[in-house]
């Protein structure tokens, strides 16, 4: 155990509860905005830090080495405050202040510890201020993973609402594309698509590209993927919303989609589809 782990565990040792309450001072915990529920709060996330960093020195762990086993308590302890603040609303630079507070308390101890010792001195901040350094870093890094895994779910959210498949009648489903087809996409389509079919048993399914800004080369190779997922279930496709914008694209680039029912509009696609699955549509007074 090096000799500045040594002092800032007996620092901890012998004056934890006034680390805390300075701590908790210097964040602002004496601030007429922080509610009384901010206040305990804030007092059980201080004691759960400052008690994590007293068992990790006294486990011997190497101040720089915050990565090793040794400090994986102070570590939870520290997402566990990031993940609590990004969900009250607060900012990863706000936690990182909070964090960043604890070196007044520890500087105040570390200065009549050392007295007149200057080189003593300078060696403790220097180490106590990469320590609380690493541990506000790492508050944002998790900050950040939170984020992240919001925006990865949240995007996944996106492309399953974007993508319904709707039971039209009995046998045939409909999937309005709307918006840009990337590969993704077409993976959540496809999923979800023959999900459908099987538990559906429908023998047809209309994909609507009406809502599609642009058929490119690749957008036309994920719906002919798509096609052949569906007839490897036994059922048939027809491509609706074949705008001339879009049938002169698909013909300037040289797709083939020969054995592939299209139609210009929803309505025309419907229509086959009834058709094929032998309803006829009579007005009342026809009838």
């Amino acid at each position: 155990m090096s000799q500045e782990t040594t002092v800032l565990l007996r620092l901890l040792e012998q004056h934890e509860a006034q680390i805390i309450a300075e701590w908790q001072q210097e964040a602002g915990a004496g601030s007429s905005r922080v509610s009384d529920s901010g206040r305990r709060g804030m007092q059980s996330e201080t004691q759960e830090i400052v008690g994590a960093l007293r068992q990790a020195l006294a486990a011997g762990a190497g101040l720089d080495a915050f990565q090793d086993a040794s400090w994986t308590p102070l570590r939870a302890a520290l997402e566990s405050l990031s993940r609590s603040r990004a969900a009250q609303g607060q900012s990863a630079g706000d936690t990182s202040v909070f964090v960043l507070a604890l070196k007044r308390p520890l500087f105040k101890l570390i200065q009549q510890e050392a007295g007149s010792n200057a080189q003593q001195l300078m060696t403790l901040v220097w180490a106590t201020t990469a320590l609380v350094d690493r541990m506000a870093q790492w508050t944002v890094t998790t900050y950040q993973q939170t984020r992240e895994d919001i925006i990865k779910r949240q995007q996944q959210d996106l492309l399953e609402l974007s993508t319904p498949v709707i039971k039209l009648f009995e046998g045939v489903l409909a999937v309005p594309m709307i918006g840009t087809l990337d590969s993704a996409r077409t993976q959540v389509v496809m999923e979800t698509l023959l999900e459908r079919i099987v538990s559906t048993g429908s023998r047809l399914a209309i994909i609507d590209i009406t809502g599609v800004p642009t058929v490119d080369t690749l957008v036309a190779q994920h719906l002919l993927k798509t096609v052949s997922a569906i007839r490897l279930m036994g059922a048939e496709c027809i491509i609706s919303g074949i705008r001339p914008q879009i049938a002169q694209t698909i013909v300037h680039l040289g797709i083939d989609l020969q054995g592939i029912a299209s139609k210009a509009s929803l309505a025309d696609a419907l229509a086959l589809a009834m058709d094929q699955q032998g309803y006829v549509v009579t007005r009342r007074g026809d009838a």
